[in-house]
């Protein structure tokens, strides 16, 4: 039986001319190897992991690539992890700054425990931890705004002294300008309890709550950051001078915490996105 030649269909040699190329020529391009696909998602993976500082595991990974309109499950995102080789930074456990030994008076714990705020400068929560240099300590103040969990005021200096929380204190009051009644919780360290300090709380109508003695969950928001920060930016990595490891913190206050790091207590989303869609609300119910 005579088979009949599609009529669309021709000759190799014909369509070698027609496409200008040589019949050998084709032939060796016949046995290259083939190029291998390129892991779009782990590409998208890898980028996500090291923007995130190497400390974003499935979870936000997950959220951050939802974001950009790539759809993958935590498991695949797993499996491109560990294909990789990325590992998220484990936490550790910090050593307390807490100088409860004294005889100044405390304030009452005026939140116990209830984090949560209907809007931002109602309550912030301020706190103290150590940084470790290659010329010694320094030590880090912080005020955070409970509404967006967004740093607001803070300081570094070589001494742990009660100057330090006043001048993160009056950075995060220039910043915020907030309304008389605003709750300012910290634990009962010295600093916190000395004159000085209660009477700049004083000064700008600010309500002062205090933790329980060694209860360190009273004030676990602060807490939860300086894990954050020193997890993300410090564990893992070679030791700093003071001047090294302050400008290392004003970046990642700054520019990653405040701007792009997404917390699950506020819907993964970064603190000033979450004051954004505030003020935004505010403005429509206003108009």
């Amino acid at each position: 039986m005579i088979q009949k030649t599609h009529p669309n269909l021709v000759s190799l040699s014909k369509a070698c001319v027609l496409i200008q190329v040589s019949k050998s020529g084709y032939y060796q391009w016949l046995k290259r190897p083939t190029k291998a696909t390129p892991d779009i998602l782990a590409q998208k993976v890898k980028r996500v992991f090291h923007q995130s500082k190497k400390a974003y595991g499935t979870r936000r990974i997950k959220k951050v690539l939802a974001k950009e309109g790539v759809m993958a499950s935590r498991k695949l995102i797993s499996k491109k992890m560990k294909e990789q080789g990325l590992v998220a930074k484990a936490r550790r456990k910090c050593r307390s700054t807490t100088d409860s030994c004294h005889k100044l008076p405390v304030a009452p714990n005026l939140l116990e425990q209830n984090f949560t705020t209907s809007a931002p400068n109602q309550i912030w929560v301020t706190d103290i931890t150590y940084l470790a240099t290659t010329e010694g300590w320094l030590y880090l103040a912080i005020v955070l705004d409970l509404y967006s969990r967004r740093i607001v005021g803070w300081r570094i200096d070589k001494r742990m002294t009660r100057q330090l929380v006043i001048a993160a204190l009056h950075k995060a009051l220039i910043a915020r300008r907030p309304l008389p009644g605003l709750i300012c919780h910290s634990d009962r360290g010295s600093q916190y309890c000395s004159q000085d300090y209660q009477e700049a709380l004083q000064a700008h109508e600010i309500r002062c709550s205090m933790s329980r003695k060694a209860e360190c969950l009273d004030n676990a928001c602060a807490e939860t950051f300086f894990h954050s920060l020193k997890v993300e930016l410090l564990y893992g990595e070679p030791m700093m001078s003071r001047c090294r490891t302050e400008q290392s913190v004003r970046e990642y206050i700054e520019v990653f915490y405040n701007r792009q790091r997404l917390h699950s207590s506020i819907g993964y989303v970064a603190p000033c996105h979450m004051e954004a869609v505030y003020e935004q609300s505010m403005f429509q119910l206003s108009a």
